[in-house]
This record gives structure tokens, C-alpha cells and sequence, in this order.
């Protein structure tokens, strides 16, 4: 796998008709400087707005994947983001006078061959690769699907599909060398669909622009040559529909024999695209669609911003810790006596928290609460909270270090069991809601396993306070 990051050598341009929209477009492919990433702008409207291809961005999965920002969207960019990520292109503008990218053929050949013809520019910035340590698994079970990432020091991914029909059964695929498999053996796969979904996707307002020529229909269903003949009216096409002999209407052939599962795969790559960065991992997967595909890159890209976060202020490796002391003062404003957390052992990003802080007898608080009988007060139990809180909120906001968590309300508060000097509190917070300017979020203190305090609690996110 490439060390830097890349880019093409000069814009290249297509224009064709989007499968779903049926609107007509021109797609221009430009050189992009290090570290921009891949990014879709509609030219056509004002102020030419960027589209980040990036998971967040995500607004519908109806048979392809569409992103959006505010006004600004485009359909059906997975075919386009294959290409872009199996050439192992980091950095480019696709601009597109139109809200779908041309279809093309159905695969992502057209876009991979203008590419190719654009030629690439080594930069000098290094990728910034996602190196999957951990197993990552997505599980739906009501369509029986399985998406997981395992570790490894480079990038493959095997894909299983199973329609239970006789027109297509099971097949299997897998890529273990994207620079000598994706352009020839993947990148040609047509997208496909059974001829018992057409009308039904033509009813939804999608295939607009699909004909037999950009799509493969597999014939599920015997039809009568009347229906056939309604069916091609409805969709707007002039070449008469025959059901033929070979399971694929009209007689078209695959350019694979398991050209449909191959073509799943080309999603796959594409709609992980999303998560933002190249990854080195074993993707296996079975039954994936877009909806499971997206709901996958959220995961992971959640994965990699994390350890973002914790490269920016964790500097030393520590086994089992993911902030130590010394992270967690560049982060938080509180100091000696009112630092209430040691360390973080866990954390899911916008999800949940794991705290530590070790009570010593030399804390100030005991000498007046109580004398000679020495009890953690309360309310800094609470505070505790709210400090190991504070930390799940990095990646909510723009620049920690610069806000401020004031408490807005506290609901449910229970002390259970007293605290007491040599006790360890296992601080445990989940996010409830997040908003622009507070969030609301549940929190537990154990002490050997058992439960000492609890509390609901609500903060206002403000700007933090300059010390000159």
C-alpha cells in the first residue's frame, strides 16, 4: 500500500445521465492539495457548495448512497468513491453541475479509466492511515447481516451474498490486492436488479435513468409480453424487454460469472470510502447493503476520530489507559483541590465514559467533612461526574480546551454507601443528549462493584474564560 498521499495530475470531465435522478450532469475530476480529502461541489448552485465525502454527511440509502449538506445534495456517489479509493486517490474535487453523477455503464470503470487518463502526483504529505487493532462487527438481524473488521497490515475485503432465489443463489467474492485486482476484476461490475423490483423501484421515483445498457436485470418472475411491453413503456425505454434464456433480460450476459456479488463488493469499497481516511483492516461481509455499509463506516470512523482525540493529548502509551493525568489537565480547567479524576480507562465517543479516582486520605475536604470521621463529600461525587463527563464531549465540540461545562440542573442524585479514604471510584457516565449548548447525561460511581452514587445532570456548554 502507498506511504503518501496522492492526487491526479490534471481535471478530467464526463457528462451522462444519473441512474436514479435521470437528470443530465457534467462531472469534473480536479487536483486537490494535501489533506483535503474527497469532496463533491455542486457548481450549479450558488456559492459553489462543498459536500465532505464523509460518513457524517449521510442523508439517504434508498438503493444508493446520498450525502448533503443543507441544501446541497448529491445521489448515488458510491460508484464515484470506488474509484477514487481503489486507485488509493486521497486528495480531489469532483464538481458536478447537477444533483446525481453520470451512471456511465452501471460499474465504476468509466470514472476509474478517466482517472487513469488524468495520471497521479505523488504529494508529500504521509496517508493517514486507520489501522484496524481491534475486531470491529455490525450485526442486523433481521436481513441476516454480518460486516466485521479484523486486524491486519493491509487491505481485503470478502464479501458472501445469499438472495435465496434461484435466478442469482449465493456467491462470494474477495479482493486481497487492490492494486492489481480493483481495476480489472471489480471496478467492471455493473449494478444489478431482479425484474420483479423494477416497477417497484420505478413506482418510488427512482431508475429514472436506468435502462439496459447501465444496469443488469436478473429475471425472477415470468412475465407476459404485454407486461413486459407496459413495463418498458413506464420506464421510458425503446428497446423492447424479452425475458430470453439466459436469466438476465434480453439476453445480456455478465462480464463475471458472479458479476452481482462483485459488484456488491465495488459498494462496499465505496460506501467506506466514508469513513474518511484509508484504512488497513480484513473486511468480511455478509449480505451487505447500503444501509448496513453506512451504519458500518459510522463505526469505524467513530474509531478513528477517537484515537484522534487521544493522540492530540494522551503523548505517552499506557496500557489500559486512554487518559492519564497529565491529558487530562491540557483538557479540563480544573486544578488542585478540585481535579476529580485521575485517569480514563474507556471510552466510546458521543456514547459512554469510564473514569478513575483514587480517594486518599490527604484530600483537603476531609480534614472539616468529617473530623475524625472522614467521608468524600456528595456534591463532589456529582462534581466527579461531571468533570469524567466533560471529557465524552471532546468530539462534540470544536475546541475543548476553549469551553466551559457549567451544571444546569441535577435530577435523581442517590448516595448510597459512604466513600471513604483508600476507596477507588469507578466513575461510569453515559451520554443522554447532546446539544449546541448543553447536554444532558447519566451518571454512576462503583466502589469495588458496588454502586455509591448516582445522578441525572445537565450542563451549558459556554466559553471558557481567558487568564491573561
Amino acid at each position: 500500500m502507498l506511504i503518501k498521499q496522492r492526487t491526479i495530475g490534471k481535471e478530467v470531465s464526463m457528462s451522462g445521465i444519473g441512474i436514479h435522478t435521470g437528470h443530465e450532469c457534467k462531472m469534473t475530476f480536479k487536483p486537490a492539495p494535501e489533506n483535503y480529502g474527497l469532496r463533491f461541489i455542486r457548481t450549479d448552485l450558488g456559492g459553489n457548495p462543498e459536500i465532505p465525502a464523509v460518513v457524517d454527511h449521510v442523508i439517504d440509502i434508498s438503493r444508493g448512497t446520498t450525502l448533503g449538506i443543507g441544501e446541497a445534495k448529491v445521489y448515488t456517489v458510491e460508484h464515484v468513491l470506488a474509484a477514487a479509493y481503489g486507485l488509493q486517490i486521497d486528495n480531489l474535487m469532483i464538481e458536478l453541475d447537477g444533483i446525481e453523477p453520470p451512471i456511465g455503464d452501471g460499474s465504476s470503470l468509466p470514472y476509474v479509466e478517466r482517472l487513469l487518463s488524468a495520471g497521479f502526483v505523488e504529494q508529500d504529505a504521509p496517508k493517514d492511515y486507520l489501522i484496524i487493532d481491534q475486531t470491529v462487527t455490525y450485526h442486523e438481524e433481521e436481513r441476516g447481516v454480518d460486516i466485521v473488521a479484523l486486524p491486519l497490515d493491509n487491505y481485503r475485503i470478502t464479501v458472501m451474498v445469499d438472495y435465496q432465489n434461484p435466478a442469482l443463489g449465493s456467491q462470494h467474492s474477495g479482493l486481497f490486492d487492490l492494486e492489481k485486482e480493483f481495476v480489472s476484476e471489480f471496478a467492471p461490475a455493473r449494478t444489478f436488479c431482479f425484474l420483479s423490483e423494477v416497477e417497484m423501484l420505478a413506482n418510488q421515483g427512482l431508475i429514472k435513468g436506468g435502462d439496459l445498457e447501465n444496469a443488469v436485470v436478473i429475471v425472477d418472475k415470468e412475465l407476459e409480453v404485454d407486461e413486459l411491453d407496459k413495463l418498458g413503456e413506464k420506464l421510458g425505454i425503446d428497446e423492447k424487454f424479452v425475458l430470453g434464456d439466459t436469466g438476465i433480460l434480453n439476453n445480456k450476459s455478465f462480464r463475471f460469472k458472479n458479476e452481482p456479488v462483485r459488484h456488491k463488493l465495488l459498494d462496499l469499497i465505496g460506501d467506506l470510502a466514508l469513513i474518511g481516511v484509508p484504512i488497513k483492516a480484513q473486511i468480511l461481509a455478509a449480505r451487505p447493503g447500503h444501509k448496513a455499509n453506512v451504519e458500518f463506516a459510522r463505526m469505524v470512523r467513530k474509531m478513528y476520530q477517537q484515537k484522534k482525540l487521544v493522540k492530540k493529548y494522551q503523548h505517552a502509551n499506557k496500557e489500559g489507559v486512554v487518559f492519564d493525568i497529565n491529558a487530562i489537565r491540557k483538557i479540563l480547567p480544573h486544578r488542585y483541590p478540585f481535579l476529580l479524576v485521575d485517569r480514563i480507562i474507556h471510552m466510546e465517543l458521543d456514547k459512554k465514559i469510564v473514569g478513575q479516582k483514587c480517594v486518599s486520605i490527604n484530600e483537603p475536604f476531609f480534614d472539616g467533612h468529617f473530623p475524625g470521621n472522614p467521608i468524600m463529600p456528595g456534591v463532589l461525587l456529582i462534581e466527579s461526574m461531571a468533570q469524567t463527563g466533560g471529557l465524552l464531549m471532546l468530539n462534540s465540540l470544536q475546541s475543548p480546551e476553549d469551553k466551559n461545562a457549567l451544571f444546569m440542573q441535577i435530577n435523581n442524585a442517590k448516595f448510597r454507601k459512604p466513600v471513604t479514604p483508600g476507596d477507588v471510584l469507578r466513575i461510569e457516565v453515559e451520554m443522554k443528549e447532546m446539544r449546541k449548548k448543553f447536554v444532558m447525561m447519566r451518571g454512576e460511581i462503583f466502589v469495588d462493584g458496588a454502586l455509591v452514587a448516582e445522578a441525572d445532570f445537565t450542563a451549558a456548554i459556554v466559553d471558557r474564560v481567558k487568564n491573561d
